[in-house]
């Protein structure tokens, strides 16, 4: 998961620089982008330009990123003692969107979601609708070449939360999901990541 270890170096560094980071967003609707069609000039003329941009080598696919990130020590966080930030991924593949991923800890929009329930999810047994009636609506969407070749279309889910100060130090943690789904639509794939301490 070097692409989510990455946010959470985006984030901390731009929560060391200021209380307040970044230009805030409001997270378009989850269709808003259609994967596949959406084009790399149409995200930006929507949003504006990233805070920042990279390249990433995605099942041997040159995958272009884009990130929307914004930090505020002044607004409600969904928990206690976390630092409120919120970021927006897009990823794309011959100027053709092939992913989107949202994390917030802002209260108002968080993705936190219930890690301990992963593991109801079962290869070959649970379908889509079941994940998302389990998680809730999930806040990423890929396609190939963002996943294999071998499965349609991925879900996911993330959460990052960041505490502590520039004199006391931040402490980051992470939780990431993503279900991929064969081509009867159930799944064929769950890669869970968590790290740092809570």
């Amino acid at each position: 998961m070097r692409v989510h270890r990455a946010k959470v170096c985006v984030f901390a560094l731009l929560l060391v620089l200021a209380g307040c980071a970044g230009k805030d967003f409001v997270r378009p609707a989850p269709d808003a982008f259609k994967l596949g069609e959406t084009r790399y000039s149409q995200v930006v003329q929507r949003l504006g330009e990233p805070r920042k941009s990279g390249d990433l080598l995605k099942n041997d696919k040159n995958v272009k990123t884009i990130t929307y990130v914004y930090a505020s020590a002044g607004s409600e966080p969904a928990e206690d003692g976390v630092i409120p930030a919120r970021g927006l991924t897009y990823y794309f593949y011959e100027d053709k969107l092939v992913g989107q991923e949202f994390l917030s800890s802002f209260k108002s929009d968080s993705s936190n979601f219930d890690g301990s329930k992963v593991e109801r999810i079962r290869k070959g047994q649970t379908t889509r609708a079941e994940v998302t009636q389990l998680l809730g609506a999930p806040t990423a969407l890929f396609i190939p070449p963002m996943v294999k070749s071998t499965a349609g279309e991925a879900i996911g889910y993330a959460y990052q939360a960041t505490r502590g100060g520039l004199f006391s130090g931040f402490k980051v943690s992470l939780k990431s999901l993503r279900v991929s789904f064969d081509d009867s639509g159930l799944v064929s794939e769950v890669d869970y990541t968590s790290a740092g301490n809570r």
